[in-house]
């Protein structure tokens, strides 16, 4: 029997090229987005469902669906996420609020769903996009590092909590991605000058944008290892290591680095 997978926000991004590594070695994979999710189900070969992450009865809907009609749930890829940046004294409690729901309530809802029926498997893996801004000083995008760094702190705990039942987790913390994310920033929401700008920023803080087929390489090989976090690209690593050397030398080099980016 094929190892099953659901891949919520899986109709771009990050989450469409792990859906694509994960098709090619075979897996059953259930693509979940609030939009694009049927139309990018037919066009990769495999099963696909809308579904908005903040509602916890339709997450919990499509995996005891998913695991009544299949009989196994291999792996949960808690991935559907948003992006909101601005100064913090310009943006207001629904960008707050927004991403609260998606990016942090999202992943609760996906692990809330998931987490008891691998348990009583035995197995399974679950797997939550985080980011780099879940491991260091990301200034201008506080409602977004804020739900990153809970998210690493979820998947840590749960990871030590879940190795007793046989059940895996971990978390992909990536540095800016060539993704719709870039462009599509503080969706419905009042718009900022950071947000208009988010995909130059990105370019001029990293250099070069990871494409997001690599990001699923990296998943899929950093899984086979278990790894905690999987931090890429090596930009990424560089920053996690300063950050652990000295959090004060950091958060000098974010400030400096922060004023280079902007226009």
């Amino acid at each position: 029997m094929a190892k099953t997978a659901i891949v919520t926000g899986g109709s771009s991004g990050i989450g469409r090229a792990v859906a694509i590594e994960l098709l090619r070695r075979g897996v059953d994979v259930t693509i979940a987005d609030i939009s694009g999710a049927e139309s990018a189900a037919r066009e990769l070969g495999c099963s696909g469902a809308r579904v908005d992450v903040t509602d916890a009865t339709a997450v919990e809907d499509l995996v005891r669906g998913l695991k009544a009609d299949r009989g196994r749930l291999d792996f949960m890829f808690n991935n559907a996420g948003i992006a909101v940046a601005g100064r913090t004294d310009e943006l207001t409690l629904d960008h707050w609020n927004r991403m609260l729901d998606v990016n942090l309530r999202g992943v609760v809802h996906g692990v809330h769903a998931a987490y008891p029926i691998m348990v009583e498997q035995g197995f399974g893996y679950i797997v939550n996009t985080a980011s780099l801004a879940g491991l260091i000083p990301a200034p201008l995008m506080l409602p977004y590092t804020t739900t990153k760094y809970a998210v690493v702190g979820l998947s840590l705990a749960l990871r030590v909590e879940a190795a007793a039942h046989g059940v895996k987790v971990s978390a992909i913390c990536p540095g800016f991605v060539d993704t719709p994310l870039l462009d599509h920033t503080n969706p419905g929401l009042p718009q900022t000058e950071i947000g208009r700008l988010a995909r130059t920023i990105g370019v001029r803080v990293q250099k070069r944008l990871y494409p997001a087929d690599a990001v699923a390489r990296d998943v899929i090989r950093g899984m086979e290892r278990d790894q905690a976090l999987i931090v890429v690209p090596s930009f990424a690593r560089r920053a996690w290591s300063l950050v652990r050397l000295s959090p004060a030398l950091a958060v000098h080099v974010t400030r400096q680095a922060t004023r280079r980016a902007l226009p």
